[in-house]
């Protein structure tokens, strides 16, 4: 990419740089190099060559040097220099210009001659630049460049001629000063043109120049030449006479006669220009013709008898001339010379020089030249003498000619034009001189009729009738056009051909017809008899044609089209009726009336519509003009013609009738019609008299009165009651209520009768009764088709939207005849729906028809959506109605919205209303199919509603408040009163699913259109400032539709089909009140607390912690759950904050007494609202302990929590406490202001709020005394001990640090206790269900339920009172254990081997739960997969207790495990530890804590050791000398191969977060977590590496790529900054890294649940980055079988940015810790260069091995180089390195150990051990193991798998050296 720099860049338009440093030389310096040279060129004597030269030091050097370089070849050289020169010309003054003119002109003149354009063109411009700086100076070097200057105004390039007049006009601005310089020197112009004359291409140039350019520079300087020769002469003899007398007088009688003396010259030499006339180039040839028209002109006397007989030849014979570009000026010439030597045609031979030729060019089209030949044929035809030529013989062969070349004349528009005015006037002249060929009038006239007969006739209207046959039609486009126009400017559209062919038909035939008719009416001007043989034969050919079968149609539409013609072309004249079309239609109609053809119908038609209707029917019948003559021929004559048949044609003729009927008789007309049709006797005595036929042909009849009335408003008389009947009335009525069968065509005459097909066809042609009548029976029809549904909800809106209209079907027929007439009521309604607006008075009518629209297209909605399943009777109905239920949806959806809107405001709203209520209605009805699919469609067409009837948003929130309204069902809680809202106060049921299927229609609609328009009512309304609604100008109304109420509702409702709260309904909530609340969140606080203040509590929350989502829907009492989900969400949410929960806290504290006595149910409600106060109101306290305290003791919270703990102390102990006392409203009313916060992280359980001291005082003190009471007396009642376990866990939370031993002792012992008796009560569980399962009886169905009843067994007061106990433990766990760090001496009270006793006594309790519960899953999956399911989900209804039991297990000691494990084993349950805690962690229905403890228990000691592998039991070890290597693999258990041997592909065919492909990965997860914690030199390590390889396919690392989308990595840089990852790879990548730095993926599967696809690609990380640490050369086999190249790229790149970088450095650093250097052995790390130098030497021999690890490692392998060798052979030293490569490469685990292994290898070979002959290794690459196998024939020694290996694929057993049979030494 070049830049230009600085000054010192040039261009095309720049000169050079020798010019430039020319301009830089002293002024006074000269510019002429040594001897005479300028640069390479030498400045010759041209410069001086003029008498008045000035020296060469006296020329600008820039000047000089640029006139020197115009004289090269190259034409870019030119111009540049030509640029320099004019840039140089502005610049300098007139007197340094004037000494370089004279090389100018000579340059000048040669570069005229230039082939390049572009120079001719810069040549001219650098004049003009030239002559404006010099001015008059010029006139002494005008001589030398005069001629040249004007031969150049006539170069052939436009651009080029344009160039040179500006030059020549800058230089003489005046014409009398150009006119008069050029008769000046007009004999140096003729000189310079007469030796351009004589020029030839070879004498131009020389001969370096290409041949072809030579020729087509020769070709322009002819034509100039000849040019400017024609415009001198035409310039200096047109000035004879002129005003300029004065240049007339002085040069112009020199000029001419230098002109007179040229062309004589001319002429003699150049043989009259005939040689130029030959000439092959078209240019050349029209100038010449211009230069001889010239002459003809000007000097026409300078041509002689003899010279004109040799032009005559040549000019009378031009038309051989082919070239278009020279027909104008042949033509030009033609007509001068035969003016000038009208003698001229005797001197040749007519016929065969002129005639022939003129009628070839015209059968060519005049090859082209339409525009300009066409017009000048009759100009010919004038001058061609009558005596030359055979008169009558030589027209007609002129216009077969003409017609012949018809087809090559279209190629445009204008030549078609050309082409009919050219034949149009020439055929005119023909009939108007045909005296001047023949004698006498019978001559003239036989001549005239010929002439009509074989031309008019014979060619033109032949030939228009003629293109409506396919076969009679000629090419319009010849071969000559299509060169033609490729040779032209091509256009940038094309059409395509059938296009463009078409196009020119259509245009071809208007304009031949409009040709034959301005001829017709010339004839008609010269002689009328002349027309009559036209009409003869016009009549007798139409006469012809509709006797014709064969193409008639097309010649009839040429016909009809013809007399349309006559319309356009001769308005006012009365021949075209009198003499053409009159007699015609005469003769015709008979005929006409026997065809039944519409385009015969359509000739009088068109008649008619030219004409007017009386005169064609007194044409066609007859008849005189009169009145009543006219009315009697149309009664008798013109109607029954017309109506005579019915058939497919009957149309056409009622088109006619139509036509015919006058303004002035229209109502008799009328009349006469419609009675002929309908018998007005038959019809008015009974209606079924009507014939089919004649409904048919009135209801064409009708649409084409439609249609007049539609597209014409002509007089007053066509108004909407002319056309009214009764006959029609009384036919419509009868078509209405007609039974089936029904006619196709009656409800087409209906909608023609009626109108409103669109909006603006509002004529009705029957009365309005007549229309209430027939939209009743629509009315009828369509409520039958409703109340016919096989859907009962149908059938129920029907009901309730018909206002109790009583309808039966059996009353109207069967349902096909329901089907039929229902179709043909759509029909009806689709052709005249904006009719409806005028029986608008009849309110109920309209709103239900459309009410039945509206209902039918909600079933059929409902059809298409719904899942359920009907049975044959109703399927087979629904399929029979489809049909009609497609017809009107689609009615539905294009006209209702246009109906709606010519609508009256009230009628609309009636209708909105009523529909509204209908769908509402459908919510409470018994019939509905509960789905959500219908509740989706009730939203739908509820939106529906909304957007065709309301016109703003208060008309929507109107149609809100009415589907909202109250009813005997809704609202179920909260009535809406006027100004707010109040609860309901009669008995509400507790079931309530209609309700719920209203607020879950409800929750659609908020979803769809928002919660501010369905809940807060919000009115948008524009600015009154503005027109234009934007955000800034909308004014928010909610005064009249503000509903609070609605939003308590749905939060009392709490759940509903397809959603709930916390689903749906709080997101939209918070999402509003974030943006604009408007006090709508205090107006549902409000409501929600009054009624739970009214509704009492019922049961609570669970007070020990803030409540979960689950927790809250245990509450049963709706408005106190509502009203705790509500705070929860706005709290959580920092919708509110401190200060609203403070006046929260202090509206309560008021209600909590009422004067001096409680409000019990304030105090029901206050423990779980300050549950979730207790968040909010703490804020700023928790941590911050500086100056807080003051803060804190001033608060109300504060005092009110001292005052209630004090108010418990008031109270007896809880042992005395007997149910119904006050006592435990107050102690929850405490606990709830204590609580504890556990996290979701596995044990985190600790205080959730700070408590200052008089709190922790206080609540010790009512700790003791509870304590002191339990001592004394126990109360065994279940809520007194639930309600001891809470205060003790808050006891133990807030004020342990003042439990002195007896505290703790009591404390300990409750939760021990309290534990134990969810394991008692859970391990009977388990036996149950165990004995169930193995001893019970067969029947599977019953050991289910009894499963099932043992679950729901579970005591609900013995499990909290646990769960409590391990909250109280687990804080205990946390708080007490971190003593030991403490440095202020305070020591454990309990002393921490009693410490350690009693809490693995605890943890002992615990694993029993866990154990339990495990155990159970495992008996129930082994037998039953079904209980399995049962036993997994009983734990979703105690989940917080099984999340603790969970938290505490994974705390719990080796010790405890221990225990636990073997308790179990004792126990005699039929599954053991191991297989219970693969059941859970494989559950079917995963419960993450319980799966992640099992996997912790599984990886961890004591289990571990026995949880993935066991022992074999035949006793048997694996023998070294043993050819079995299967045996040196491990055995894994059956739990856990089976997922770990699943075949991958199996995996990758299962969707993503498949619970089976978890459970693959998981167990991938434990066996990498095994081998991470086996000894990396171990045999039990290798064995399991082995059946790594052995066992497992590789591809399961496929899978594993599955959750790791690399698509960022393929194409991209590996480096990890330059890539920004989508989450996925992010978390993948992030899990993979941080497993290889921590050698664990417990990180990834202690978040692993619920399982997403994020946390799957975690998982997936962590397992291959843990693969990639402890089986490289697994992942690396597995890597180089990879085809895919942008796979492997991207898996490359992830795992160099991710897990490379960590994977090197530890390797490194492995390396550089091991102990195994010695006296022979030294190892050196580079990490920079990520290498590592070995260095082995023994006695006299060493080498050096370099081990370079790549930047992908592990997945390239490493590279290895001996860069020194000493002492050792080659051989061996390559089979050292292989040895060395083999160990790395198949060293699944770390560098270090490899090497260590090639390092004993090395010491054992030079101990003297032998090596194996089949690896050539002492140690094993893979197994580490000696040769020990020994053949007993030759004693060589093998490795026992090499030597397995060799047997396997050799498929031998003989020893791989002696080939000996293989005998064990």
């Amino acid at each position: 990419m070049g830049k230009a720099k600085g000054d010192a860049a040039r261009t095309k338009s720049r000169p050079s740089s020798s010019s430039m440093a020319a301009s830089l030389l002293p002024s006074g310096a000269t510019v002429v190099g040594f001897g005479g040279y300028v640069g390479s060129s030498r400045v010759d004597s041209s410069l001086a060559s003029t008498p008045d030269a000035v020296p060469v030091k006296d020329i600008d050097g820039d000047l000089a040097l640029n006139l020197k370089r115009l004289s090269r070849k190259d034409p870019t050289t030119k111009l540049k220099a030509l640029t320099s020169l004019s840039q140089l010309m502005e610049e300098k003054s007139a007197n340094e210009l004037i000494v370089i003119i004279p090389q100018w002109a000579f340059e000048y003149k040669k570069l005229l001659l230039d082939y390049s354009r572009e120079v001719r063109r810069a040549t001219h411009d650098t004049m003009t630049n030239l002559v404006t700086v010099v001015g008059r100076d010029l006139a002494p070097h005008l001589k030398p460049l005069i001629g040249p200057w004007w031969f150049s105004q006539f170069d052939s390039i436009y651009e080029v001629s344009q160039a040179a007049k500006r030059s020549f006009q800058t230089a003489f601005p005046a014409q009398e000063k150009r006119i008069d310089a050029l008769m000046f020197y007009s004999t140096e112009i003729f000189t310079y043109i007469e030796e351009n004359l004589k020029l030839t291409p070879q004498s131009l140039s020389d001969k370096a120049t290409a041949s072809d350019e030579l020729e087509e520079m020769h070709q322009q300087v002819l034509s100039s030449s000849l040019l400017a020769v024609a415009a001198l002469y035409d310039i200096f003899f047109a000035r004879s006479g002129s005003e300029y007398v004065t240049g007339e007088s002085k040069y112009g009688v020199k000029a001419r006669s230098v002109a007179l003396s040229s062309a004589e010259k001319l002429f003699s030499n150049h043989n009259y220009f005939l040689d130029f006339l030959k000439s092959q180039s078209p240019v050349i040839r029209s100038a010449a013709y211009s230069v001889i028209r010239s002459c003809l002109k000007n000097i026409s006397h300078a041509i002689g008898e003899g010279d004109m007989k040799v032009l005559a030849g040549t000019i009378l014979g031009c038309f051989q001339e082919k070239n278009p570009a020279c027909h104008s000026s042949m033509w030009e010439t033609l007509f001068l010379f035969t003016k000038s030597f009208p003698n001229s045609w005797a001197s040749v031979n007519v016929q065969k020089i002129v005639v022939n030729r003129l009628l070839n060019f015209l059968k060519n089209g005049c090859f082209g030249s339409q525009q300009v030949s066409y017009p000048s044929l009759v100009l010919f035809l004038e001058i061609v003498p009558a005596d030359a030529i055979n008169g009558g013989k030589f027209l007609i062969e002129f216009f077969r000619s003409l017609w012949e070349g018809r087809n090559l004349s279209y190629s445009s528009q204008a030549d078609q034009l050309a082409f009919f005015l050219a034949a149009e006037e020439c055929f005119i002249w023909s009939l108007r001189n045909a005296s001047r060929y023949v004698d006498g009038e019978d001559g003239i006239y036989d001549l005239q009729c010929k002439l009509v007969d074989e031309i008019l006739l014979g060619l033109f209207w032949h030939d228009y009738l003629s293109s409506a046959s396919s076969k009679d039609q000629d090419v319009p486009f010849s071969s000559y056009s299509l060169d033609h126009s490729y040779s032209s400017i091509q256009p940038i559209y094309k059409e395509s051909r059938e296009v463009v062919n078409s196009k020119y038909s259509r245009d071809r035939e208007e304009s031949l017809g409009k040709c034959i008719i301005k001829i017709i009416s010339g004839i008609h001007s010269i002689k009328h008899g002349l027309l009559l043989i036209f009409s003869s034969k016009f009549q007798a050919g139409c006469l012809d044609i509709f006797q014709q079968t064969e193409y008639s149609s097309q010649k009839m539409q040429k016909m009809v089209k013809f007399i349309l013609l006559l319309d356009g072309v001769q308005k006012g004249e009365t021949w075209p009726l009198l003499d053409l079309v009159g007699p015609t239609l005469a003769k015709s109609f008979p005929l006409i009336g026997t065809l039944d053809s519409p385009d015969a119908v359509q000739i009088i038609l068109v008649s008619v519509s030219v004409f007017g209707p009386r005169k064609i029917t007194q044409e066609l019948t007859c008849s005189e003009l009169g009145e009543e003559q006219f009315l009697k021929s149309f009664n008798e004559i013109i109607v029954p013609w017309c109506l005579k048949i019915f058939s497919p044609y009957t149309a056409a003729r009622l088109d006619l009738l139509l036509a015919l009927v006058d303004d002035e008789c229209f109502s008799k007309q009328w009349d006469a019609i419609i009675s002929y049709i309908v018998d007005r006797e038959k019809v008015g005595f009974d209606p079924s008299a009507v014939d089919r036929n004649c409904i048919s042909v009135l209801a064409i009849l009708m649409e084409k009165v439609r249609e007049r009335t539609r597209k014409t408003v002509r007089q007053s008389a066509l108004c909407q009651d002319n056309w009214h009947h009764e006959l029609l009335d009384l036919v419509a009525v009868y078509v209405a209520q007609a039974y089936p069968p029904l006619g196709n065509s009656d409800p087409q005459f209906l909608c023609a009768v009626l109108g409103g097909g669109s909006k603006d066809d509002n004529i009705a042609f029957i009365s309005w009764n007549t229309s209430v009548l027939i939209f009743m029976e629509v009315r009828k029809w369509l409520m039958t088709f409703v109340m016919d549904s096989a859907f009962s909800w149908v059938k129920d809106l029907g009901s309730f939207l018909f206002n109790g209209i009583s309808l039966s079907p059996r009353s109207t027929g069967s349902s096909d005849t329901v089907l039929e007439k229902t179709h043909f009521a759509l029909d009806i309604l689709s052709g005249s729906s904006f009719c409806l607006s005028t029986v608008e008075a009849e309110s109920e009518l309209l709103q239900d028809i459309l009410a039945a629209i509206f209902i039918i297209d909600w079933e059929f909605s409902w059809v298409n959506l719904s899942e359920h399943k009907f049975d044959e009777e109703h399927s087979g109905k629904t399929e029979t109605r489809l049909s009609f239920y497609e017809a009107v949806h689609d009615f539905r959806c294009k006209a209702c919205r246009q109906l709606l809107k010519v609508f009256a405001v009230n009628s609309r709203k009636v209708l909105a209303t009523a529909l509204t209520r209908a769908i509402k209605c459908t919510m409470f009805m018994d019939s509905i199919y509960c789905s959500d699919n219908f509740i989706s469609s009730c939203c739908h067409w509820t939106l529906d509603i909304f957007e065709l009837f309301c016109q703003d948003q208060v008309e929507e929130q109107q149609l809100l408040d009415q589907l909202l309204s109250k009813n005997e069902l809704w609202p179920l809680w909260v009535v809406p009163d006027k100004t707010e809202a109040r609860l309901r106060t009669d008995n509400v049921p507790t079931h309530v699913p209609k309700n719920t299927k209203f607020v879950a229609l409800i929750d659609k609609l908020i979803s769809k259109i928002g919660f501010d328009r369905i809940i807060a009512g919000a009115v948008f309304e524009p600015s009154p400032s503005s027109a234009e609604c934007s955000v800034d100008n909308l004014a928010i109304s909610q005064s009249h539709y503000y509903r609070p109420w609605l939003a308590a509702e749905i939060l009392c409702t709490w759940k509903w089909l397809g959603g709930s709260i916390f689903s749906s309904f709080l997101p939209s909530f918070l999402s509003y009140v974030k943006s604009r609340d408007h006090g709508l969140s205090d107006s549902i606080l409000r409501i929600l607390l009054d009624g739970a203040l009214v509704h009492r509590a019922g049961n609570r929350l669970n007070l020990l912690w803030h409540a979960s989502a689950d927790e809250l829907e245990a509450v049963e009492e709706p408005f106190l759950r509502a009203l705790a989900s509500l705070l929860s969400t706005l709290f959580q949410e920092d919708v509110w904050g401190n200060d609203k929960a403070a006046s929260l806290f202090k509206l309560l504290l008021e209600k909590l007494y009422i004067g001096d006595a409680v409000n019990s149910n304030c105090l029901e409600v206050l423990p779980s609202v300050v549950n979730i106060l207790i968040v909010p109101l703490v804020i700023g306290y928790g941590d911050s302990v500086n100056n807080q305290h003051d803060l804190y003791r001033l608060s109300e919270f504060h005092c009110a929590t001292v005052d209630w703990i004090k108010k418990v102390i008031s109270f007896p102990a809880l042992n005395t406490w007997h149910t119904g006392e006050d006592m435990e409203d107050w102690l929850h009313l405490v606990i709830s202001c204590f609580p504890v916060k556990i996290t979701e992280l596995i044990g985190g359980v600790k205080p959730g709020r700070y408590a200052s001291h008089v709190e922790r005082t206080t609540l010790y003190e009512l700790f003791l005394k509870q304590r002191q009471g339990a001592v004394a007396v126990i109360n065994k009642l279940p809520l007194v001990q639930k309600l001891m376990s809470e205060l003790a866990v808050i006891s133990v939370a807030y004020c342990w640090e003042d439990f002195d031993e007896d505290d703790w002792k009591f404390v300990l012992h409750q939760l021990r206790f309290w534990i134990e008796g969810a394991v008692v009560m859970i391990e009977e569980i388990v036996e149950n269900i165990n004995h169930t399962l193995t001893d019970g009886p067969n029947d599977s169905n019953a050991s289910l339920d009894k499963i099932k009843i043992n679950v729901v067994s579970i005591d609900s007061f013995t499990i909290e009172r646990a769960r409590n106990a391990l909250v109280g433990f687990s804080l205990l766990c946390s708080l007490i254990r971190p003593w030991d760090k403490l440095q202020d001496g305070t020591e454990n009270p309990l002393g921490d081997d009693k410490w350690e006793f009693i809490t693995d006594r605890i943890f002992e309790g615990v694993l029993r739960l866990f154990f339990c519960t495990a155990v159970t899953e495992a008996i129930a999956n082994s037998r039953c997969p079904e209980a399995s399911c049962i036993i997994a989900l009983s734990r979703i209804d105690h989940h917080r207790f099984w999340e603790l039991v969970a938290s505490c297990s994974v705390q719990s000691s080796p010790h405890a495990r221990d225990k636990a494990v073997k308790s179990l084993d004792v126990w005699g349950i039929s599954e053991g530890a191991i297989s219970s805690l693969y059941a859970l962690v494989f559950s079917c229905k995963p419960f993450p804590p319980l799966q992640y403890a099992a996997f912790i228990l599984l990886s961890t000691e004591p289990v571990v050791q026995s949880a993935i592998t066991y022992c074999r039991d035949d006793g048997t070890t694996n023998n070294e000398d043993s050819l079995d290597t299967s045996s040196e693999n491990a055995h894994l258990r059956e739990e856990i191969s089976r997922k770990l041997e699943k075949l991958p592909h199996e995996v990758q065919e299962m969707d993503l977060v498949a619970h089976e492909r978890v459970n693959v990965l998981v167990a991938w997860s434990l066996l990498l977590s095994h081998i991470v914690s086996l000894p990396s030199s171990s045999p039990e390590r290798e064995r399991m590496i082995q059946y790594v390889q052995n066992s497992t396919n590789p591809a399961i690392l496929d899978c594993l790529f599955q959750h790791i989308p690399l698509d960022p990595y393929i194409g991209a840089s590996s480096k990890r900054k330059d890539i920004e990852l989508p989450a996925e790879v992010s978390e993948a990548a992030n899990a993979a890294r941080r497993a290889v730095t921590s050698s664990s993926v417990l990180f990834s599967l202690e978040l692993l649940w619920p399982i997403e696809p994020a946390k799957m690609a975690s998982l997936a990380g962590a397992i291959f980055g843990l693969m990639l640490h402890n089986l490289p050369a697994y992942v690396r086999g597995w890597f180089s079988d990879i085809r895919d190249r942008s796979a492997l790229a991207a898996i490359e790149s992830f795992t160099k940015a991710w897990c490379s970088p960590a994977l090197i450095s530890n390797e490194l650093s492995q390396i550089k810790k091991a102990s195994f250097a010695d006296d022979n052995f030294s190892i050196v790390v580079s990490k920079s260069a990520n290498e590592v130098v070995a260095t082995y030497t023994k006695d006299e021999t060493g080498m050096d091995l370099v081990i370079h690890l790549p930047p992908s490692y592990p997945l390239r392998p490493v590279d290895l180089d001996c860069t020194r060798s000493l002492g050792i052979s080659e051989v061996k030293r390559r089979k050292w390195l292989m040895s060395l490569m083999a160990f790395i490469r198949n060293q699944n685990g770390a560098l270090a150990e490899a090497i260590r292994i090639w390092k004993s290898n090395f010491d054992k070979e030079f101990e003297g051990v032998e090596e194996c002959p089949i690896c050539y290794s002492v140690i094993h690459t893979v197994s580490h193991s000696l040769p020990r196998l020994a053949c007993k024939t030759c004693k060589h020694k093998f490795h026992s798998a090499c030597l397995y290996k060799w047997f396997s694929t050799s498929h031998k057993s003989t020893c791989p050296l002696c080939q000996s049979p293989y005998v064990l030494g």
